[in-house]
């Protein structure tokens, strides 16, 4: 399945006027959009050095339109694929495009993070605001139907205090389906460490033996 990057990034890069005499998207527009597509599949797929070669060209591309903006959302992107893999390292390729990125793409970084500003929820991408303003945030997860916008939104309930066991049954479950082996190993983690917390030895066993399964490891 290709993965389609739609739910944050290149709005700005993707959009074609449906007008019938609307001319082509120049060429940059349409590499930018693959490579990123590529590069994002690549690392949920675990595969670091075509996610690293993709990610390169996608940033060349857009580079050439000189705007930050673009550049940002793009470093975004990335950084919210290691999001979803509950990979909390800050973003470091937003951070000197943040001067001159805009309102929106500085709302997603703080979001990102965990730690958005009071009254920026509606800077948000649509599907992400109910996940911070609303009082079910399980239901509003499920309401995501992008798939990797969606275990972003659980990440970012985990990194808030607000995950419930359910979320993290739902992201794993997600990540299974899409065969996306690096959030998956993750997230089995994330409900690992909560199953030998609460000293449930049958979800513990369950849980290694489904993760022994994915690495090719005997328990």
């Amino acid at each position: 399945m290709k993965l389609k990057v739609n739910h944050l990034v290149l709005l700005a890069v993707t959009a074609v006027s449906a007008c019938a005499n609307s001319p082509p998207a120049p060429d940059w527009q349409l590499n930018a959009k693959g490579a990123l597509e590529r590069s994002v599949a690549a690392y949920l797929q675990g595969n670091a050095k075509v996610e690293t070669v993709e990610f390169a060209a996608a940033r060349s591309a857009l580079a050439r339109t000189g705007r930050a903006d673009l550049l940002a959302r793009a470093e975004l992107t990335r950084c919210a694929a290691r999001v979803a893999s509950l990979v909390f390292e800050g973003c470091a390729g937003y951070a000197p495009l943040a001067a001159d990125a805009g309102e929106q793409p500085r709302a997603y970084a703080d979001y990102l993070s965990g730690a958005l500003r009071p009254g920026d929820a509606m800077l948000l991408p649509e599907q992400h605001r109910a996940v911070v303003t609303g009082a079910a945030p399980l239901a509003a997860l499920q309401a995501i139907g992008d798939p990797l916008a969606q275990l972003v939104a659980a990440a970012v309930l985990l990194q808030t205090g607000r995950a419930e066991p359910a979320v993290l049954e739902l992201a794993a479950d997600t990540a299974s389906a899409q065969g996306w082996s690096r959030p998956l190993l993750s997230w089995l983690g994330a409900q690992l460490v909560r199953a030998r917390a609460s000293g449930d030895a049958q979800k513990v066993e369950q849980l290694q033996r489904r993760i022994a399964r994915i690495t090719g490891s005997s328990v």
